[in-house]
């Protein structure tokens, strides 16, 4: 099994895009590229498409081969299919990261999620999200109060059964 990503934490981006990835996802980004090699520098993909999202999710090399097959699985040509593929392989780009562990966020991307001087990176299991710091505050809001709704001893691990059980 794949190394996941595990943590979250805030970085500064530069007048040019740059941000440091935080080196624990490096780890992952490395394992998860079958090109990298000891001196090389791991690539990844970044997805920002999603007129919906409000954050752009970064996704190992092996990650991204698995959700290009699961696409190529659809009909050609049906509506599912399309979409995903506009999304996934429209709306992404493949980047390195360079010598000192930094990605670049171009300006279409900074300007899609409101990024100017802060980038909050937080881990999503085999993926990982960049946000606008407030704009991540708010989700966070959103997930307390969803998660407010239960019971006071309500314990998130038991959404894992729901998830063996197919409910």
């Amino acid at each position: 099994m794949a190394r996941r990503f595990r943590g979250e934490s805030t970085h500064k981006v530069d007048a040019k895009g740059r941000v440091s990835i935080p080196a624990a996802f490096r780890r992952v980004l490395e394992e998860g590229d079958p090109d990298w090699t000891d001196g090389l520098f791991p690539n990844l993909v970044l997805v920002y498409g999603g007129k919906s999202r409000d954050f752009v999710e970064g996704y190992t090399m092996d990650s991204m081969e698995e959700v290009d097959e699961k696409i190529a699985q659809l009909p050609r040509g049906s509506k599912q299919r399309r979409m995903l593929e506009h999304m996934f392989s429209g709306q992404s780009q493949q980047i390195q990261i360079d010598p000192t562990g930094r990605l670049v966020l171009t300006q279409k991307i900074r300007d899609k999620i409101g990024i100017s001087n802060e980038a909050f990176f937080i881990a999503a299991g085999d993926t990982f999200q960049i946000w606008e710091p407030s704009a991540y505050d708010a989700h966070a809001t959103r997930m307390d109060e969803w998660f407010d709704e239960d019971e006071d001893d309500f314990d998130p691990l038991a959404l894992l059964d729901m998830a063996s059980t197919g409910e």
